[in-house]
């Protein structure tokens, strides 16, 4: 009996290293274009690449896309404390409720269930100690929140990413620099970075382009920072977050749709909202609660047609979130030209508007 043939072989499995790059450190951006809305904005599409600029958006959409945003507000999140001798860093990461937080903690050894931190700066403020693991925590601050937000304001910091060097810690011109235009709704400990290029010019231009504007949230964690570590990024376990598509949201996306107009995200936040919320027709269902969702190769999109975004860090779970959306291959040829072509990359740096292409095979 002959044998039965081979099947084709599958496509190669996926490589954190695949998703490596060299960047010189003069192109990590230290502080945003002057006005925000001059950066440089990259455009990726099947065609090819184009040079432009954040104020040539209203141009590149058209009449009728849905730009969805996220209203998220950053909180001044770091914290230093005491447990008597020990100083501990706090970053307050994710809200559970009733003035719990799940926090990731620096010196987190020193710490033992039952302990009570003192917070530095705000006399009064202190958090209890509820379990803690390798390098995180849950801290009770207590039901009061408008005292906590009181204690935040005096003793909290700007939670600037690492890559962004302050010697003497966060500036007072970065506390208005890593908020957005729309942030409304406080809860971020970082920034949904491609909503910094926004400005009232750039809306109004974007409104009389007939380009309309749709809200979401999602709160941003402390966990968008930490790198894919594992050699298979499958592996990594992404942070929960917390975000919100309301019924009215919802409703307007799905009109949209139905009309046959663009979805188009400004933000991996919004986009990891959206692609949370979708069904698999496409359509968007109302949607409060946590969201894990992992977005690598061989996800297959169903509520966004085009992104805006910034140029992520190597081996990152956004940079992989990006390559599914416009190909691997597409994306690997988009950074090696924004890095040739001098643009200025992370969280205070240029842009990239990306279209969605054909489901991408994991490389």
């Amino acid at each position: 009996m002959p044998e039965a043939p081979s099947p084709p072989p599958g496509p190669e499995p996926l490589s954190t290293e695949a998703f490596d790059y060299e960047l010189p450190e003069r192109l990590i951006a230290q502080a945003p274009a002057r006005p925000r809305d001059s950066a440089r904005l990259l455009v990726v599409r099947k065609e090819g690449l184009a040079d432009r600029g954040v104020l040539d958006l209203p141009g590149l959409l058209e009449p009728g896309d849905v730009m969805v945003v996220n209203d998220t507000r950053v909180i001044p999140a770091r914290l230093h404390g005491r447990r008597g001798e020990a100083r501990v860093e706090i970053m307050l990461n994710r809200a559970e409720g009733g003035g719990i937080w799940h926090v990731l903690v620096r010196n987190a050894r020193r710490l033992r269930p039952g302990d009570v931190v003192q917070i530095e700066g705000a006399p009064g403020c202190g958090a209890r100690v509820l379990e803690c693991r390798e390098g995180s925590a849950m801290l009770d601050f207590g039901p009061d929140q408008a005292a906590l937000a009181a204690a935040l304001d005096r003793a909290g910091e700007v939670p600037l990413p690492p890559y962004i060097r302050r010697e003497a810690g966060p500036s007072a011109e970065d506390a208005a620099d890593y908020q957005t235009i729309f942030a409304a709704r406080p809860g971020a400990v970082a920034a949904p970075t491609a909503s910094l290029h926004f400005t009232d010019r750039l809306l109004a231009a974007l409104d009389a382009r007939g380009v309309r504007r749709v809200t979401v949230t999602l709160h941003v964690g402390a966990g968008t920072f930490l790198p894919v570590r594992d050699g298979d990024p499958r592996a990594h376990r992404i942070h929960a977050e917390w975000g919100e598509v309301t019924e009215d949201a919802a409703a307007a996306l799905n009109r949209a749709r139905a009309e046959g107009r663009r979805i188009v995200a400004i933000g991996t936040t919004a986009m990891r909202v959206l692609e949370t919320a979708a069904r698999e027709d496409g359509s968007v269902a109302p949607f409060r609660g946590l969201t894990e969702l992992y977005i690598l190769p061989g996800y297959r999109f169903r509520a966004v047609d085009a992104l805006l975004t910034n140029f992520h860090l190597p081996k990152s779970t956004l940079l992989m979130l990006v390559s599914a959306f416009a190909g691997t291959r597409r994306m690997r040829a988009a950074y090696a030209h924004a890095i040739a072509q001098d643009y200025r990359f992370f969280s205070y740096g240029d842009g990239s508007l990306l279209f969605r292409a054909e489901q991408d095979v994991p490389e």
